[in-house]
Order: C-alpha cells, then structure tokens, then sequence
C-alpha cells in the first residue's frame, strides 16, 4: 500500500495536482504512509493536523521513527504546548484554528489533514483557505463522514488512493476474521418482523434462552487471546441495556454504552476494556462503535441484531480487523435469524460491487472461498439454506428490490437524498448504482422517479442535458479512464490538444501510447457511432486539427450550475471507480485486464477499433487485425439448436475446450489463424461468462486472457484446445463450473 500510495502521489504532483485524498480502513497505517511520503517530498516545513488531541503524539513519533532527520525539528501545538518554532508541527485543529493568523500564508510546504472527512467543517475550512502550501493531503478511513459536505471537492476530486476492507485483508494490513454465521433459537421468530420496526425486534430479542445460548457458542467457538475483549452489537439501547445486565447475572461482566453516554464514560469504558486486569469482557452498544472509535485489542464481535444493511455489517465487522499484539484473528459470531433480508449477509461478506443471483449462491455453497487472507466464514446449514432460498427467490434488478436496496442507502446516508454517484463512493459496502442507471438510463431519472421529485424531472426536461446524461452514464463503469481524463479538463477549458490530453491521461495511468490518445479524441467526436446511433445524441466536443474543443451546447450546459454539478458528478464518479478497480496500471493494446467484466463492443472499443460498433457485433469470434476476440457461453439456453450448441468448457484452470463457428475450415486462412495461432502472431483473446442472461438481463463476459492452441481436431468446427496463458484462479475458476 505504501509503495503505491507514494507512487500515485508523485504521479500526481508531476501532472500538476497539489491536492490529494487517501481512503483506507482504519489500522492499515496511514500515517506511516504519509510519513513515508513526507520523507520522499523533503518540505522545509509540515503542518500535521489533527481532530483528536490523543492521537497527535503518536503521529509525532512515528514521523520522527521514520524521517530520522537530525536536522528537522518536530513540535506540538496544543491548548498546552505550543512549539511554533518546529519545522515539522503536529497541531490539534482546534488550537490552530485559534492561532492559524500568527503564521505567514505561505509558512507551511505541506499540510496534511488527519482524518479529512471532518475537513469540509467551517473549523478545518478557516485553516486550509489561509495557508497557500505546496502540497495538501487528506486521509480518512470513513469519507461518508464529511460534515454534510463533498471532501472529494476539497482535495480537488483527487483520489491517490483506495484501501477498503477486502483489500485490506489481501494485503494483510489488517487481520483476519473467523465468522461463524449461526442460526438463532427457535424462540426468536423474526419472519413478520419489519426489521426496521426496533420496538418490536427489541421485543423479540430480549429472551432470557437466547442470552445462554449466545454464551454457549461464545464459550464453544471462544477467541485468540488470553482475555475475552468483545463487543456486542444491539439493535436499540433498551436491547444492549438488557444484554449487559444479564451478561452480568450470569459473571460475564459487561456494560452497555450508547450516543447518550459522555465520551468521558466512553473512553473510561474502553480503557477498562483495554486493561488485562480489569474484568470488563463485553461492551454492548447500538452504533457508536460502527466507525469512528478504535479499540485494537478487540477480539470478538457479537452481531446480535438481524443485517438489514451491508454499509453496518462492514462498519460493525471492521471494529475488531485492527493489528494487535494479543491476537492473530478476530472472531465473530453472527446469529441469524429467520427475517426476510437474511441474504444481505452474503452480499457483506462477498465484498463485491459486481455480483448477481449466481456468483452469490456459489459463494453462500462454498462458504466464501474467493475472501482473502486466512479469514475463514461458517455459515450453518439451516442459515445457509435460508439464505440460497432467499437468493433464488429475489430479483436483484427488478424495480421493488433496486427501490429497496436505494431507500436502504438513503437511510445510511443520514436520511438525506442522494443526488450524486459520489455518495457511494463514501460507503463501504454501498449498492452499485450503475444498477440505477441501467434501470432508466442516468441516475438522476432513477432517483426522480423513485423520489417523485419534480425538480429534477424539470431539470431532465431540458432535451440537452438528458443527452449529455445519458451519454457520459452509457460509459459506466469505465474500461479506460482517456475520454473521461479529457472531459474532466475540458471542464474548466474551451479546449484540449493531444499533446495535454496525454498529460492528463498520465496523472491516471502509468502509461498511456499515442494513438490510443488520438482514437479516445475519435470516440469522443462520435467517429465510432453509425448514423443509428448518432441519432439524438448530444455532442459534447469538436475534433479541429489536434485539439478537442467544448461543443456550443456543452458548454452551455456547463455555465448552468445546476446541470453542472450533475454532469461532473457523472465524470468524477467514473474517474474514482476506475482509479479503484483498475488502479494506475497499463494493461497493453487491446487495453484488457485480466478478469475484468467485457460485453463485446468493449472490445472493439479498447483494441482501437476505427469502425462502427454495429460492424462489431455478431458471432462469438470477432476480428481486429492480429487480434481474436472469442466470446463464450459456457452453459447454453435449453432447446438451443443443436448447430449452434457449441461444446465450449474449461478442462481445468489451465486448459479450454473451445469450437470454431461453424463455417471454419482447417485450410481456411481464418482457421489457419486458429490452428497456428502462436506461428502466425495471432492473439486468441478469451471472454468466458456462466449464462447468457440472469433476472432478464444480458451478463458481461469475463476476460480469461490469451490462450494458444495445442490440439485440435474436426472441421467445420474446428475443436481446439487451449492452453491459457494465465492459470486462472481456484474462486474465480469455481465460480464458472460451480452449479448452486
């Protein structure tokens, strides 16, 4: 992580950029990252602010452990300490915002912003518009906590990077956990529950049986460590207030802590948890400890309430994850009960935006095989039944469940609309929304129509900006950042040349080569679409000469702020996701990553194809120059044509079985190609996906990479086999030949 974070930084800086956001979950050493760039950057003077006094002389001495600089002098800045005369000063923002106009403007080279979600407060907001440093870094393990502000705005829209739970574990940056998902007592009845209605669940849970058997698996499964240090998450005060009294009845000392206690008695609470000889053992609460408060020592997790949200089971979960010299792994015991919304628990622990009915179920049979890390997920058979019924059962792109999954969101998002694709960045464990998008073609007619907003639909009633809308969201999720890295300059600029589209192309990637940038001016000027296509479309640039320029209408749109926030809401958004699931890395021409989800015009549209995308269409073997593209379906529609019932499957992770269409002859030049494939130059590019449709939709291929072929027979088809260049992955190779 803090090779890449430093890299992207630098990257960054060259480009021009002097802001810059990192989001990574808490315990994964953020502050040793920053140091470590500090380090790298050699400013003559720092400014490390802080929201919390109690942190500040840690960051201290790790800054000092690591710089090791007899030259640089460090100091505090507090209520009590003030060392102005410090090159590198770590101050609490509440003393440097009483103090911030003592210092010249210029004073500070780099400032950096611990936990930046509370940066877009007035408070931070006095400081960072007074001082004009070189360089400004944010870090925060929640950005969803933004004081009801856009941080991303703040640092520019500048994500360096992007560290959440799974890649935390992949990294080994946080521990691993051992959940264990049982199924609740038969007294616990929950399936006519709204599990929204807390009166009535706290009702349900308050039962005496439930508490024994709750210790009975506590003491059965048990936890790494010499001490139990365990928190209990509840589903109201009155429930946690209940729990820690019968936890007490029975010798487990325990004590309940909601909102309405004082951080006083928060922190005296967990420090009495913290201390060995103490004999505090479980702390049960409702959310106060979802995010926000750290205890490292935790080493149990109770979920005693039914999941009604992945963003709090990952909050919930990610309490116990951080490094801790008593233990090795985290236990969490998750006690499931029999309500309508069991199956949220495999969309948390699966950790993945792309998922469908499918790649669900295999994950719930194999209990989680494709997590990370040594973390190990037991889920019991009658839970585990409950849930895969549950999974058939459901639509997930049906309107009902894409309304409930939005008015869930809008809960976690303090109630407040979510008009913006940013705010699921914010959210770990957040829905995709490109789901909305494809429900009604841009985000904002998904949420008019469920909110049965006017305004918004006044707004879309301007032909124009639903266009522009619908072209820029068609693009998501983005397969290559070049078009939407142009358009975000071409906010703020009447034009681009070719020469600054690739300079800002390379603040994204690593590499990027000429005439990828020449064909993303092309596709961006329509040259890619035919007549049909074109057809009501809004054009939003003009290729002239070797330059881009904003189209009159564009630009009239942009000068109406309230269709321009929504228009860059759209690029920034497309900007951040790509930055998380494809990183800075170049993946060659055709611009394929390894494992990554395709439809087949991607293809032609990441191989540089110049021609129309219809011309791109058809057969599951396309065409461009040297490059093959197979498309496969592995398992086929009942009642298909046998002439068609191509016999395509993996023999094993390294080998595929694939037929030629059937008008392939070994002497053809075409199946010569085939045959002779590696001799003649020739890519065989593999795109494999389970089913052709799941819930009435079309599902995308899955890039397997290059295989050669080292057998084959027949003719008209052609069967050749298949030797993969890549092995491919026990969890993603189950998830193909796995049937649920």
């Amino acid at each position: 992580m803090q090779k890449r974070a430093i890299e992207n930084l630098d990257r960054l800086r060259n480009h021009g950029e002097n802001k810059a956001l990192v989001i990574a979950a808490t315990g994964t050493g953020k502050t040793y990252m920053s140091a470590f760039d500090v380090k790298e950057y050699n400013p003559k003077r720092l400014l490390f602010l802080v929201h919390r006094g109690e942190i500040l002389n840690k960051a201290k001495e790790t800054f000092e452990k690591l710089l090791k600089d007899k030259s640089i002098k460090t100091g505090l800045f507090t209520g009590n300490i003030k060392e102005k005369e410090a090159n590198y000063l770590f101050a609490t923002i509440q003393t440097m915002h009483k103090h911030f106009n003592e210092f010249d403007k210029n004073h500070f080279d780099y400032i950096i912003i611990d936990e930046a979600h509370h940066a877009a407060s007035n408070t931070y907001l006095n400081v960072l518009n007074y001082f004009t440093p070189k360089f400004t870094l944010g870090m925060t393990a929640t950005p969803e906590r933004s004081d009801n502000n856009n941080i991303f705005d703040l640092f520019d829209n500048n994500v360096a990077l992007e560290v959440r739970l799974h890649e935390a574990l992949d990294e080994e940056l946080i521990i691993p956990f051992h959940y264990f998902g049982v199924t609740d007592i038969d007294g616990v009845d929950l399936s006519d529950v709204d599990i929204d209605d807390i009166a009535e669940l706290t009702k349900r849970l308050k039962v005496n049986e439930r508490v024994d058997f709750i210790i009975d698996k506590m003491n059965f499964y048990g936890n790494d460590g010499d001490y139990r240090k365990c928190l209990g998450f509840c589903v109201s005060i009155e429930h946690a207030e209940f729990m820690a009294e019968e936890f007490n009845k029975r010798g487990i000392k325990s004590i309940a802590l909601s909102g309405a206690d004082s951080i006083d008695k928060r922190d005296e609470y967990i420090k009495r948890l913290e201390d060995n000889n103490d004999d505090l053992e479980v702390i049960f609460t409702v959310d106060i400890f979802n995010e926000g408060v750290d205890i490292p020592c935790i080493n149990t997790v109770l979920m005693l309430r039914p999941t009604n949200s992945p963003i709090i089971f990952i909050q919930q979960l990610g309490r116990g994850l951080r490094k801790h010299d008593s233990k090795e792994f985290l236990t969490v015991l998750d006690f499931i009960g029999n309500h309508s919304k069991t199956f949220l628990i495999a969309i948390a622990l699966n950790g993945s935006r792309y998922y469908d009915k499918d790649s669900l179920k295999v994950a719930v049979a194999t209990n989680f095989a494709n997590v990370p890390g040594c973390t190990h997920i037991q889920i019991d058979e009658i839970s585990k039944e409950r849930i895969l019924e549950q999974i058939d059962s459901e639509n997930f792109r049906c309107m009902k469940y894409l309304k409930e999954e939005y008015n869930e969101f809008k809960i976690m998002n303090s109630g407040k609309i979510p008009y913006l694709l940013l705010d699921y960045i914010k959210y770990e464990g957040a829905p995709d929304p490109i789901k909305f998008i494809d429900n009604k073609k841009t985000y904002l007619g998904f949420v008019a129509t469920v909110e049965k907003d006017n305004d918004l639909k006044e707004l879309l009633s301007n032909t124009n900006f639903e266009s522009a809308l619908k072209e820029l969201s068609s693009k998501l999720p983005l397969k290559r950042v070049y078009e939407f890295a142009i358009l975000r300059y071409l906010l703020k600029h009447d034009s681009i040349t070719l020469e600054k589209a690739k300079s800002e192309i390379l603040k994204y990637i690593k590499y990027v080569d000429d005439d990828s940038v020449v064909h993303a001016f092309e596709y961006l000027n329509q040259d890619y679409y035919d007549s049909v296509q074109i057809k009501g479309k809004l054009k939003l640039v003009d290729y002239k000469g070797d330059s881009l320029y904003k189209s009159d209408e564009f630009e009239k749109l942009l000068e109406n702020k309230d269709y321009r926030i929504y228009i860059e809401d759209v690029i920034n958004y497309g900007i951040f996701r790509y930055e998380k699931e494809f990183k800075e890395e170049y993946y060659g021409m055709p611009f394929f990553k390894l494992y990554e989800q395709y439809s087949m015009i991607d293809a032609a549209y990441l191989s540089n194809y110049r021609k129309t995308h219809t011309a791109f269409r058809g057969s599951g073997l396309l065409v461009n120059g040297n490059d093959y593209f197979l498309f496969i379906d592995l398992h086929k529609e009942e009642g298909i044509d046998e002439r068609i019932n191509y016999k395509d499957k993996f023999i094993n992770e390294e080998y595929f079985q694939w037929q030629s269409p059937n008008a392939t002859k070994q002497d053809s030049d075409r199946g010569k190609n085939i045959i002779f494939n590696k001799d003649r130059g020739v890519n065989l590019h593999l795109f494999v996906r389970k089913y052709r449709e799941i819930d009435g939709k079309s599902e995308p291929y899955i890039y397997i990479g290059k295989g050669n072929t080292v057998e084959f027979e027949g003719e008209k088809p052609i069967t050749v086999k298949l030797k993969l260049e890549n092995e491919v992955p026990a969890g993603i190779y189950r998830e193909f030949v796995e049937k649920v």
